[in-house]
C-alpha cells in the first residue's frame, strides 16, 4: 500500500502549532506515514558534540535516536478516538504496511532501519529531511510532504535553493527519488490543516522538481 511520507519537524514540538499539526495529522483520510524530525533532542545532541568531540558516525546514531524521543512525544500528544489511538510507533516496513491495512497511521522509530543502511550517509548534511526523503524511496511513494518551522518557501523554489537557503538539509537533493513530489508546510498552514487532511488534501505548497540538475550540484 503505498503512502504519503510526512516529516513533522521537530522544532514545531516547541511551538503552539505542533499539537495542532498532530491532531490534523491524526485526521487524515489518505494513508500516511509520520517521520519524526530531531527537533531539541537533535540540537542536545549538536551541543554535546560540540563539547565532548565524538565523532559524526556516533553523532548520527544520536541524531536518529533523537527523532525517536520526538516520535513518542508525537504519541503521547495524539487524539485518541474511540478508545483507539489512530498513531501507532512502528520499526520496520512489515509494522508500517499492517499499520496502514488496518487503517492506522505509522508514526516512524527509524533506529532499527536508518542505522543498518548503508545508503545513508552519518553526517550532519544528512538529518531528518533527507531521512524522510530516503524513506519515501524505500516505500515507493508518490508524495513527501515536509512541515517546517517556517514560511520561507513559495512555489518558485526547488530542493537547491531550499537546500542554499538551510531550509532544507545539504544532503537532501541525493536522497529524494526520481517522481516524488515534495511539498512544504509551515506554520501559516496549521489551522486549515486539519480540513484539508481530513478532506483526503495534502496542505503547503508543491516545490518544483529537479531532482537530475540538484544531484549534480
Amino acid at each position: 500500500m503505498k503512502a504519503v511520507v510526512v516529516k513533522l519537524g521537530g522544532s514545531t514540538s516547541r511551538e503552539a502549532q505542533g499539537p495542532v499539526w498532530i491532531a490534523a495529522l491524526a485526521k487524515a483520510a489518505l494513508p500516511l506515514v509520520i517521520v519524526p524530525g530531531g527537533g531539541p533532542f537533535a540540537d542536545a545532541v549538536r551541543a554535546a558534540q560540540a563539547d565532548m568531540g565524538f565523532s559524526d558516525r556516533a553523532a548520527h546514531a544520536m541524531a536518529v535516536l533523537a527523532m525517536e524521543q520526538f516520535a513518542h512525544l508525537i504519541l503521547d500528544e495524539q487524539p485518541v478516538a474511540d478508545g483507539r489511538p489512530r498513531l501507532v510507533g512502528v520499526r520496520s516496513f512489515p509494522e508500517m504496511q499492517a499499520a496502514l491495512a488496518a487503517g492506522r497511521i505509522p508514526v516512524w522509530l527509524p533506529s532499527c532501519m536508518a542505522l543498518e543502511a548503508h545508503d545513508i550517509r552519518e553526517s550532519w548534511d544528512v538529518t531528518s529531511d533527507s531521512l524522510a526523503a530516503w524513506l519515501a524511496g524505500k516505500l515507493t511513494g508518490q508524495t513527501l510532504l515536509l512541515i517546517k518551522q517556517s514560511g520561507d518557501f513559495s512555489e518558485g523554489d526547488t530542493a537547491v535553493s531550499l537546500m542554499q537557503r538551510g531550509i532544507l538539509d545539504a544532503g537532501f537533493a541525493e536522497m529524494l527519488p526520481q517522481g516524488v513530489e515534495l511539498r512544504l508546510a509551515g506554520p501559516n498552514d496549521a489551522p486549515a490543516a486539519a480540513s484539508i487532511l481530513a478532506s483526503g488534501r495534502l496542505p503547503g505548497v508543491a516545490i518544483k522538481s529537479a531532482q537530475a540538475v540538484e544531484r549534480t550540484v
